[in-house]
């Protein structure tokens, strides 16, 4: 499984990475904008917005690639480990992700 992390603190890049291995996905973390974005973002699994650290034109180009790709939108307000991990557990058992 793929996932994209749009927003979260830039100290935290290894935890979030290292967290999505052990549930063995592969996770690109972009905390802040870059003028790529849009075309490293690609067509993931699961796209993770950490909504209180990330800009609203983050968003929206995160949510436009995608709605081209169809992709799941998860939003979290928090862009803790603890809220990422539950996430993950709800995806990889199987449960409705709250779009």
């Amino acid at each position: 499984m793929s996932i994209v992390i749009i927003g979260g603190n830039d100290c935290m890049v290894c935890k979030y990475k290292n967290l999505c291995k052990k549930y063995n996905c592969r996770a690109k973390v972009f905390t802040q904008m870059e003028s790529n974005m849009r075309n490293r973002i690609g067509s993931p699994d699961l796209l993770v917005l950490f909504t209180n650290t990330v800009s609203h034109k983050m968003i929206r180009c995160a949510v436009s690639e995608a709605k081209a790709s169809n992709t799941t939108v998860a939003r979290l307000h928090s862009s803790s480990i603890s809220a990422l991990k539950g996430l993950l557990d709800q995806t990889i058992k199987g449960e409705q992700v709250n779009v």
